[in-house]
């Protein structure tokens, strides 16, 4: 698998853009705030229908425009489809894959696998649990098509949830209401926690591999998924948690408050370990999710580096590097370093300028 090409129209601060990439190592350079990171996003919007940011849709598009355009040509065992999305200010998006119209995001799945690698995710370890459930989330959304559906219907009755916990509590009689919510919420939450332990359960084995090479061994990385309720005891516990939630507004009880925690040699590296030791493992989960990827759906996912070489010392880069030589890689970074330079096989090199991509000649 890997991207041939992206073709943008008013995306962003991109008016028109047509760009072919190598399936090996691809660079983006140029300064800050050119639009580099923009291309990133459309690859990632091509696969998951959504921007790494979070940005919303009527964001992406060109300020002076109403709609904008993104096409990805993928190869896939030697054959090209064509991913098309068109994005609005006013109504909803829509997506087609060789000329035919996706009614649900969920069959997008499994046509392009991404992992993103950006600076924000050397804080991964320490940063807020929605950051470690974000990442559960945007991998497994990509590899089950059933999980992308229950995350979806699960927050949507979360948000509804609360909401009526807030009207009940001017008015009690709605409370019979929260039986049917409750039912939908486990059986799509249960899902939702058991795909989770599972795909930790896989990355406990790999990361560890990974962290003893980058470490040389010298910590013993172990991570524990810190579910807030066990997928069979969340009904009892839901029901438990109703006049809690009632006073709070707020449901309290489910998958939306998971965690993970991450070890090295005993202690909990969230709360204790040093930048250097985050780091590495922040590096790691992120080569142990290229792995899972491979084994799951039998073939290298795209791995898109946005400027994060530049936020790693030498041997963190290094380690990289040399993890990725069998994957398709598009980077961004500010210059053409020594270090990318002298280090990596560059197949295609492109500098961006405002808006505007130059293929940079041998």
């Amino acid at each position: 698998m890997y991207i041939r090409s992206l073709e943008l129209k008013d995306y962003r601060n991109y008016k028109e853009l047509n760009i072919s990439f190598d399936p090996h190592i691809n660079i983006l350079y140029g300064n800050n705030a050119q639009g580099k990171t923009n291309i990133l996003e459309a690859l990632f919007m091509s696969a998951t229908t959504k921007s790494h940011r979070g940005s919303k849709d009527k964001e992406m598009v060109n300020f002076d425009k109403d709609e904008c355009h993104i096409r990805t040509i993928v190869d896939k065992d030697d054959i090209a489809h064509k991913i098309d999305m068109h994005l609005r200010k006013r109504g909803k998006k829509n997506a087609a894959i060789d000329g035919l119209n996706v009614k649900r995001s969920s069959e997008l799945v499994g046509m392009l696998n991404i992992v993103f690698f950006s600076p924000e995710d050397l804080s991964i370890i320490k940063s807020g649990p929605d950051k470690r459930r974000r990442f559960l989330d945007v991998e497994l959304c990509q590899l089950d098509k059933i999980y992308l559906q229950y995350l979806s219907k699960y927050n949507k009755i979360i948000f509804q949830r609360n909401n009526l916990l807030k009207q009940i509590y001017y008015d009690k009689s709605l409370i019979t209401s929260l039986d049917v919510w409750d039912e939908q919420l486990v059986d799509y939450g249960s899902y939702i926690i058991k795909k989770r332990k599972e795909f930790i359960d896989d990355l406990k084995v790999i990361i560890k591999d990974k962290h003893d090479k980058l470490t040389g061994s010298l910590e013993n990385v172990t991570i524990d998924y810190e579910f807030n309720v066990d997928a069979d005891a969340f009904n009892d516990k839901l029901k438990e948690a109703r006049d809690a939630d009632l006073k709070r507004s707020y449901t309290s009880v489910g998958p939306h408050r998971d965690d993970i925690c991450f070890y090295a040699n005993d202690i909990d590296i969230r709360k204790y370990g040093s930048q250097g030791q985050q780091r590495s493992l922040a590096l790691s989960l992120k080569l142990a999710e290229i792995e899972i990827v491979k084994r799951q759906i039998k073939e290298a996912p795209i791995l898109l580096l946005d400027d994060v070489l530049s936020e790693l010392d030498s041997d963190r880069q290094n380690y990289l590097l040399n993890s990725i030589d069998d994957v398709q890689v598009i980077i961004t970074c500010t210059g053409l370093d020594e270090f990318v330079n002298q280090r990596l096989p560059i197949d295609k090199v492109y500098h961006v300028v405002n808006g505007t991509v130059t293929l940079k000649e041998e």
